[in-house]
């Protein structure tokens, strides 16, 4: 499988579909989400994408699957895309911390904030 063919630009099909993801799916990030392009053979045109972090139990991210898949086969150099997600608490290799800018991923997005005693300082 051969990542290393590039366009007449001198970009891999993978790094080009990386840019794609930052630039059209920043929704992945926003919600605490990871994608990671794991193939993008450009000889026989199969594109494999793995999705972590907070999209890992979403309950959109079949949705988010479905645009990244109707988006990708408009590319002429692509014939098969596969877009993976882990289900809840399944790792795929899409490293994330546990918790990330406060969200504890653990507790469904809530963390300890928010909870029916907030405590001494809370106004």
């Amino acid at each position: 499988m051969s990542t290393d063919s590039s366009d007449g630009e001198g970009d891999t099909l993978k790094e080009r579909l990386e840019r794609w993801l930052a630039r059209e799916m920043p929704i992945i990030q926003m919600h605490g989400g990871t994608s990671a392009v794991r193939e993008a053979d450009p000889e026989t045109g199969e594109v494999v994408i793995e999705l972590g972090g907070g999209c890992s139990g979403c309950s959109v991210a079949d949705i988010t699957t479905g645009n990244i898949e109707a988006e990708l086969y408009k590319w002429p150099e692509i014939q098969d895309v596969t877009v993976r997600v882990p289900e809840t608490g399944e790792s795929l290799g899409v490293e994330q911390a546990e918790s990330i800018m406060g969200v504890d991923r653990t507790e469904g997005g809530r963390g300890d904030w928010g909870s029916s005693n907030p405590g001494k300082d809370h106004f």
